[in-house]
C-alpha cells in the first residue's frame, strides 16, 4: 500500500490545539530541555500543593562512574495524587456532576456510569476501609482486579491514604501474582469473585486463593483479603446496599466462591458503613506511588517504582497535549489498568484533566467483530488509544464491520505498545478515521511513566510508523556500541539524555539491578534497550528492542522492520521474526506468518513474501526461513513472546515459564510446523 511521506495535520485539528503549530512546539521544547525546573514549574503551580516545591526542582545524577544513580523531581513539596485528581477537581474546577467514567461491561447493555463527586465519595469510603484495616503510609497493597470501577477507587484509596499500590493484571497466573506479591511484601489483597472475558468465565478468586497458598508455603501468609462480588452483584443491589451497581445482564452467575472467614473480607460489607469522607495523606513528591511489574531479560519480573509528584504532572501534561483534550471530548483508552498504559493514560492522566473516560471490560471483537466501533458510538468517542495488535486483529476482518458505524465523533487516533507497521497505520487512518483524525503513534514504557517519543495533533506533520519527535523536557540520543553519540540520519540505541518528572525512581528493593539495567552500559545517559532510527528530517523510528535485533553479516538488522514488510503482504494479518543460527552468516532471520482468512499457504507465497523483504529492506534482510503460523504465542495483554518463538525457531522445547501465555495449545502446532533448518 503505498502513501505520501508525511500527513499534515488536518486544519480544524490546529485551529484548536494546545500547541497550535510546530514553530510553537520547538520554542516549547526548547525552553522545557534548556529550563526544565521552570518549564515544569508553571506546570506544576497548577496542581494543589500542602507546601509548594522549592527551585530546583531538578537533582539526578545519570553517571554510574560518578556515584549512586538518583532522579528527584520537586522533592521538599508536598501534595496528595488522589486530592488533585478527585477533590481539586470536585471543589476547585467544580466538576463534581460531570462523568469520570463510563463503564461498558463485556456484554452489551451491561454499563453504568460515575459523576467525579461519585467517585470521591466512594475512594473516600474504601480509603477508610483499608486504613480500618491496619493500612498504613508506606504499606504496599496488591490488587487483582478486572475491569471494573471499583479498580480504579481502589487503586485512588490507596493513593489518598500513601499506601503504595501494586497491581497485578487479572489476566495472570496464581504463579505470577504470588511473585509479585512477595517481591513487594504486600499487606492486603484486594480481588474480585470472578468476571467473564468474552464467554469465558474467569473464577478470580479461585486463582487468588492459590496466589495466597504459594505465598504461606514461601513463609509469607497474608492475613487479609478483600473480595468484590462482581459476577454477583445483582444479589447486593436486592438487599439495597449497592444501587449504582451495574443491572442485570450479566451472563451470570452460581459461581462458588470459596471462603476462608479468617482471611477473606466482602468489599460491599466492610464499605456499608464507612464514612464518605477522609483527610488525604499528605505526602513528598518523591515519596513512591506504586509499584508496577515489568518482563525482565533475566525472566524475573522487575518492580518498576514510580513517586507521587512528577509521576502527577508528566501524565497529566502528556494526557492534554499529546490527546489534545477539551472538556468537550470523550476519551476511551483500551488498555487494562493493570499495565501502565492503564494506570498513566486511563486512571491518573485523564482525571487530573477532569476527563470523561470509556472503561471497558470487555473483548475487542466480543460479541461480535464491531463491538469497538458500536462503542465508540454509544459514547460519542472523541479520542481513541488502543494498540497496534488490536488494529491487526481487526484489519483481518475488512472495512464494512467498521462501516456499519459512522465513528463520526472521533478526532483523534493514537496507538501504544508497539511500533506500529506502515499498513496498519494507514489502515486505521483511512478507513477508522475517514482520513481525517491525526494518529499518535506514542513511544514509552513503564519505565519512563508517559509518552516520550510522540507527534502532537495539530502541530506535528506525520510519517507512518515514525514516533516522530521528543515531548517536552524529553531529550533522546542515538548511540554506537562504543557509546558515542551519532548525529543526523543514524540508527543505533536510544538513550535520553536528562530526566522528565515521570521517569522511574528505582527497582523495588533492587537498586543495584536498575542502575545495572538501565545506566550501567553507558554512563551518562538512560538507557531504553530499544534500537532506534533517526532520518534526514529528525523522525525517530523504533526498530525494536535490541535484543529483538541481530547480526546478519556484519549487519545489524531490525526484526520490526522485517515484519513491517511482510505484513504489507496483502494475504498477511500478522508477522513475527527472530533470528536462528546459520553457519555462514551468523545469524539469519526466522520468520513465522499468520494468514488473512481464506489464504493459503503456499511455495508461491513464500517466495512472495522473500521478495517483498528483499525489496523492502535490502538482500541483506531476505528470511532464510518462513512458516506458517495459524497462531502466535502471546501474553495475555497481546504480545507476541519472541523468546518462545526463538526456541521454536531452533527446535529447543525447553521454553520456560509459559504461564503468561494466553493460549498454550498454538504451541505444539507451531512445532509441528517447523521448517526444516540448517544448523
Amino acid at each position: 500500500m503505498s502513501s505520501p511521506d508525511v500527513f499534515p495535520p488536518p486544519a480544524e485539528v490546529s485551529a484548536r490545539a494546545h500547541v497550535p503549530s510546530f514553530q510553537k512546539y520547538q520554542e516549547l521544547y526548547e525552553k522545557s530541555v534548556r529550563e526544565p525546573s521552570e518549564f515544569w514549574g508553571e506546570i506544576a503551580n497548577d496542581f494543589y500543593w500542602r507546601v509548594p516545591p522549592a527551585q530546583p526542582l531538578l537533582k539526578y545524577n545519570f553517571d554510574v562512574t560518578k556515584g549512586k544513580i538518583y532522579i528527584e523531581w520537586m522533592k521538599g513539596g508536598v501534595t496528595n495524587i488522589c486530592y488533585n485528581v478527585l477533590d481539586r477537581i470536585v471543589q476547585e474546577k467544580k466538576l463534581g456532576d460531570r462523568v469520570a467514567f463510563y463503564w461498558e461491561g463485556n456484554e452489551p447493555g451491561d454499563s453504568t456510569s460515575i459523576t467525579y463527586a461519585e467517585l470521591l465519595k466512594k475512594v473516600c469510603q474504601f480509603a477508610n476501609v483499608l486504613r480500618d484495616q491496619g493500612v498504613k503510609k508506606g504499606d504496599r497493597v496488591s490488587i487483582y482486579m478486572p475491569m471494573v470501577i471499583e479498580l480504579v477507587v481502589a487503586m485512588l484509596a490507596c493513593a489518598r491514604i500513601g499506601a503504595i499500590h501494586s497491581i497485578v493484571f487479572a489476566g495472570f497466573s496464581a504463579e505470577s501474582l504470588c511473585e509479585r506479591i512477595l517481591d513487594s511484601h504486600c499487606s492486603l489483597l484486594i480481588t474480585a469473585d470472578g468476571f467473564f472475558r468474552g464467554d469465558k468465565l474467569i473464577n478470580l478468586k479461585q486463582i487468588a486463593d492459590e496466589a495466597l497458598k504459594k505465598c504461606a508455603e514461601k513463609n509469607y501468609p497474608l492475613g487479609k483479603c478483600i473480595v468484590l462480588k462482581h459476577l454477583g452483584r445483582d444479589e447486593i443491589i436486592c438487599d439495597g446496599t449497592n444501587k449504582s451497581s451495574p443491572p442485570s445482564k450479566r451472563i451470570c452467575q452460581n459461581v462458588q466462591t470459596a471462603w476462608n472467614p479468617s482471611v477473606d473480607l466482602w468489599w460491599h460489607e466492610l464499605v456499608k458503613d464507612a464514612s464518605t469522607e477522609c483527610e488525604p495523606e499528605w505526602c513528598d513528591a518523591e515519596d513512591e506511588l506504586f509499584i508496577l511489574y515489568t518482563s525482565g531479560s533475566t525472566g524475573k519480573p522487575k518492580g518498576v517504582v514510580h513517586s507521587v509528584g512528577g509521576y502527577m504532572i508528566f501524565t497529566a501534561t502528556t494526557f492534554k497535549y499529546v490527546f489534545d483534550y477539551h472538556n468537550d471530548d470523550i476519551y476511551w483508552c483500551t488498555a487494562d489498568i493493570g499495565w501502565i498504559t492503564g494506570h498513566s493514560y486511563l486512571a491518573y492522566g485523564p482525571l487530573a484533566n477532569g476527563a470523561t473516560s470509556v472503561l471497558f471490560e470487555g473483548l475487542p471483537i466480543y460479541p461480535d467483530i464491531s463491538r469497538m466501533w458500536q462503542i465508540i458510538d454509544k459514547y460519542s468517542v472523541s479520542k481513541f488509544y488502543t494498540a497496534p495488535t488490536a488494529i491487526r486483529l481487526l484489519m483481518k476482518y475488512g472495512e464494512e464491520p467498521v462501516k456499519r458505524y459512522s465513528r463520526k465523533s472521533l478526532k483523534i487516533l493514537g496507538t501504544v505498545g508497539e511500533p506500529i507497521n506502515p499498513e496498519a497505520w494507514l489502515w486505521y487512518y483511512n478507513v477508522v478515521g475517514d482520513k481525517r483524525c491525526p494518529i499518535v503513534d506514542t513511544f514509552w514504557q513503564t519505565e519512563t511513566g508517559g509518552h516520550v517519543l510522540t507527534p502532537l495533533p495539530g502541530a506535528t506533520p506525520t510519517k507512518p510508523g515514525s514516533a516522530t519527535f521528543p515531548f517536552f523536557g524529553v531529550v533522546p540520543a542515538i548511540l554506537n556500541e562504543s557509546g558515542e553519540e551519532l548525529e543526523g540520519e543514524a540508527e543505533g540505541y536510544l538513550v535520553f539524555k536528562q530526566p522528565w518528572p515521570a521517569l522511574m525512581r528505582t527497582v523495588y528493593r533492587n537498586h543495584e539491578r536498575f542502575e545495572t539495567t538501565y545506566f550501567k552500559k553507558f554512563p551518562g545517559y538512560y538507557v531504553t534497550g530499544d534500537g532506534c532510527r533517526r532520518d534526514k528530517d529528525g523522525y525517530y523510528w523504533i526498530t525494536g528492542r535490541i535484543d529483538d535485533m541481530l547480526n546478519v553479516s556484519g549487519h545489524l538488522l531490525s526484526t520490526a522492520e522485517v515484519e513491517s514488510a511482510l505484513v504489507e503482504h496483502s494475504s498477511v494479518a500478522e508477522a513475527a521474526a527472530v533470528s536462528h543460527p546459520h553457519p555462514v552468516k551468523g545469524e539469519c532471520l526466522y520468520c513465522f506468518v499468520t494468514l488473512r482468512d481464506g489464504q493459503e499457504f503456499t511455495s508461491s507465497l513464500t517466495d512472495q513474501l522473500k521478495k517483498l523483504v528483499r525489496e523492502k529492506i535490502g538482500p541483506i534482510a531476505t528470511p532464510d526461513y518462513i512458516q506458517n503460523a495459524p497462531g502466535l504465542p502471546k501474553t495475555r495483554s497481546g504480545k507476541i513472546m519472541r523468546r518462545v518463538l526463538r526456541k521454536i525457531a531452533r527446535n529447543d522445547r525447553n521454553l520456560g515459564d509459559v504461564s503468561t501465555l494466553a493460549d498454550t495449545t498454538v504451541i505444539h502446532q507451531l512445532f509441528e510446523n517447523r521448517c526444516k533448518t540448517i544448523h
